[in-house]
């Protein structure tokens, strides 16, 4: 197998004071001249995510010895979305994913890798693992961390976002004290990523369609036999990776880029992947953009009854073998390329070959003769209020269209005050600004806003516009990405109260109702968006990102 990272920094005399440094933490002779490979854990107690990802690494580290490779294990960073939501602290959420990036890319460099594997579990590790695998184009596998156990509640499964939904019910007087203490106590059993199809799921799912990580990676239990056994098959196939000189410029192309915003789409999953994939793909240099998610969306229907917007829970899904038959059944129908490389070594047609279809009478995964939505639930918007675009999250259940007045916040903080207070009310569209990669800066995520509009009982009433993101829990009917944004003095800066807006995502568009004239006169007075971080990597951030509609990435 080949050293031919390594062997630049082990190999001759004038390297002995690299192989000193490197026999301290256990190399032994064998190892110089043998191909090492970092292995990135995104381990921490920061959140359930990722609690259990140092035993995952340690499997992976003994399974890659048996196969003639030297492991070296290394950490990158993980923060929580759940626990810094609504918070400032949420605002280094969307920052992190370049963290992580980097940061693998600084270590495997650094080293000389000659292989990575990478194992993720929150939010934003694994685009951000991804993108560091892109960047450095050396044999490389993502095993997932899995899937969390759901709580239980009144005989009912809860996770999360169950909880952010309780504290709109509760200020709303529909539940008790009690009520949301004992949800908020069951809601989260033990180690694994938020257990809907929200963005952790999305992710996994859509990197195995990338052909990324091993056919049910994503699909598996955090704590379960079928998790710990991935790590042993990635170690085997990242092995014949570097055999063979299979890179990710070989498996991730255009095509497999199809298949992973097909899979989303038919999952029902987060619109946070329209901003991971456009990032992973501008890092492997291949353009995909807004336009393609609309181009997908109209064939592939969303099939998955999952939550949020959906009555099933990921693990339920895994018991009834997981996205494997969903992307057989994909293939079957047209809608996958069968002929792209992935890491086994084999065609994602040749890796499907011998899947099983479901179990007649599972009610998770509905027939394409019957979708849950016979086309995206990802719309893509365009209008004088989003000209670069924005991401609609339509399940459908909400209605096609909605018209409202606008009723405007600066922040999510001033936002979810109103919604609590009942300041928000039906036929509202809640706009809240100065939240974008650039304004925020970082993006944050609604899921606050979202649940407690949810929670109130105005899902259906309500509408809400952001430039903003939304978590994968996020339902009801939200547009977020609008680009420009506020702070680069996009339209969304000039709405104010009462103004008519109309959300069409039948004619996917977003409309302000204001003349042309109007526009520009208000725009005219804007004043300069000055961000209040002076410095750290809040300000450093504010100053690279890109446009959301781009990816929000910092390349």
């Amino acid at each position: 197998m080949s050293t031919k990272f390594s062997k630049k920094i082990v190999s001759g005399y004038e390297r002995a004071p690299s192989r000193a440094m490197l026999r301290g933490v256990g190399f032994k002779d064998k190892d110089f001249f043998i191909p090492q490979v970092g292995i990135a854990s995104t381990w921490s107690q920061v959140t359930p995510c990722n609690m259990h990802i140092d035993k995952l690494a340690l499997k992976v580290s003994k399974s890659l010895s048996k196969h003639n490779v030297k492991p070296v294990i290394f950490n990158s960073i993980t923060i929580s979305d759940g626990i810094s939501m609504g918070t400032e602290g949420m605002k280094y959420s969307l920052v992190s994913r370049e963290v992580i990036a980097d940061s693998i890319e600084t270590v495997v460099g650094c080293e000389g890798f000659d292989g990575l594997i990478t194992i993720g579990g929150c939010d934003k590790n694994m685009p951000g693992c991804l993108i560091a695998m892109s960047r450095l184009n050396r044999p490389s596998v993502f095993i997932y961390g899995g899937t969390i156990m759901p709580g239980k509640h009144n005989n009912k499964n809860i996770d999360i976002v169950s909880v952010f939904e309780a504290v709109g019910e509760f200020s709303k007087g529909r539940i008790s004290k009690k009520e949301l203490t004992n949800i908020e106590t069951k809601a989260i059993p033990g180690p694994g990523s938020c257990g809907g199809m929200y963005t952790a799921n999305t992710m996994a799912s859509a990197i195995e369609a990338l052909g990324m990580s091993l056919p049910g990676s994503s699909s598996q239990a955090a704590i379960s036999k079928q998790k710990m056994l991935d790590c042993e098959n990635a170690s085997k196939a990242l092995a014949n990776l570097i055999k063979k000189d299979i890179k990710p410029s070989d498996i991730m192309t255009k095509k497999a880029f199809y298949n992973a915003i097909t899979i989303v789409i038919a999952l029902g999953g987060s619109t946070n992947a329209v901003l991971h994939i456009i990032a992973m793909a501008k890092a492997m240099h291949i353009n995909i953009n807004l336009d393609d998610f609309s181009k997908i969306g109209k064939k592939v229907p969303v099939l998955a009854d999952l939550r949020p917007s959906g009555k099933y829970m990921m693990s339920e899904l895994v018991n009834i073998g997981g996205i494997q038959p969903l992307m057989k059944y994909l293939l079957k129908h047209g809608l996958l390329y069968g002929d792209c490389l992935t890491v086994t070594g084999k065609t994602l047609e040749q890796n499907l070959r011998n899947v099983k279809p479901y179990k007649k009478g599972q009610k998770i995964i509905k027939p394409i003769d019957n979708p849950v939505k016979k086309d995206s639930h990802l719309v893509i918007l365009y209008g004088n209020l989003a000209r670069d675009g924005a991401v609609a999250k339509i399940s459908g259940k909400e209605g096609l269209s909605f018209t409202g007045k606008a009723i405007c916040f600066d922040s999510e903080e001033s936002a979810m005050r109103s919604i609590l207070n009942g300041k928000v009310k039906k036929g509202h569209v809640v706009i809240i600004r100065f939240e974008g990669p650039k304004g925020g800066p970082g993006m944050r995520e609604m899921l606050g806003p979202t649940s407690a509009i949810m929670g109130a009982g105005l899902g259906k009433d309500v509408a809400l516009i952001t430039d903003g993101r939304f978590s994968g829990g996020s339902h009801g009917f939200v547009i977020g990405h609008v680009s420009p944004e506020a702070a680069e003095g996009g339209e969304i800066a000039i709405v104010r109260n009462g103004d008519s807006i109309t959300i069409d995502a039948k004619s996917k568009k977003i409309s302000l109702h204001l003349t042309a004239k109007e526009i520009k006169h208000r725009k005219s007075k804007l004043p300069a968006h000055k961000s209040k971080y002076k410095k750290g990597v809040l300000a450093k951030y504010a100053k690279s990102v890109s446009s959301a509609s781009e990816g929000a990435i910092t390349d």
